[in-house]
């Protein structure tokens, strides 16, 4: 019941931060969180690589928890072999798609809506650490900012977890008279 109480608080602020006009460096989001999950990294021997990372148009807490959610999960995930991750993003007409990748332990695709959900999980409370909060969370960010956030896994192959964030906030243009 703990873990719900925390897990609903967290949810509810997941947005707090929520600046029209920050523009942040994804790079530098990213090494805040890699920097918060480093202790699992080195446990887990995991590697984790990225290619350069734009300034993006999101409050530089909202992004890093998007990182530190997805990368998290790709550490828990992971199965019996070290984990190893990458990020990466491309440009698309209005956005930009970030993609985390992992050679965890993948998922059905029948399952990929509801991971996204509140409080939803796919494997029983004791096996996995967590409460089904990061992912609805994550989901709640994007969406906020005007983007999407989607999976595609294969079970016992991995999962790419993908977020769009538009290039450029829309900006109400007043006219004149």
């Amino acid at each position: 019941m703990n873990k719900m109480i925390q897990g609903l608080l967290e949810y509810s602020r997941a947005t707090h931060d929520d600046v029209t006009d920050a523009i942040t460096d994804a790079n530098k989001a990213l090494n805040a969180a890699l920097e918060g999950l480093q202790q699992r990294i080195t446990t887990s021997e995991a590697v984790v690589t990225a290619d350069p990372l734009p300034l993006v148009p999101i409050h530089d807490s909202m992004l890093m928890r998007l990182f530190q959610n997805l990368i998290g999960n790709a550490l828990k995930y992971a199965g019996d072999k070290p984990p190893r991750i990458h990020v990466s993003v491309r440009k698309t007409e209005g956005s930009w798609v970030f993609s985390v990748r992992d050679n965890g332990i993948g998922m059905e695709m029948r399952h990929t809506e509801q991971i996204f959900h509140l409080f939803r999980r796919l494997h029983a409370d004791g096996d996995y650490e967590g409460a089904g909060v990061g992912l609805a969370i994550c989901k709640r960010i994007v969406e906020r900012q005007g983007g999407k956030i989607w999976v595609e896994s294969e079970l016992g192959k991995g999962s790419t977890f993908y977020f769009s964030i538009p290039a450029a906030k829309p900006v109400e243009i007043l006219k004149p008279g």
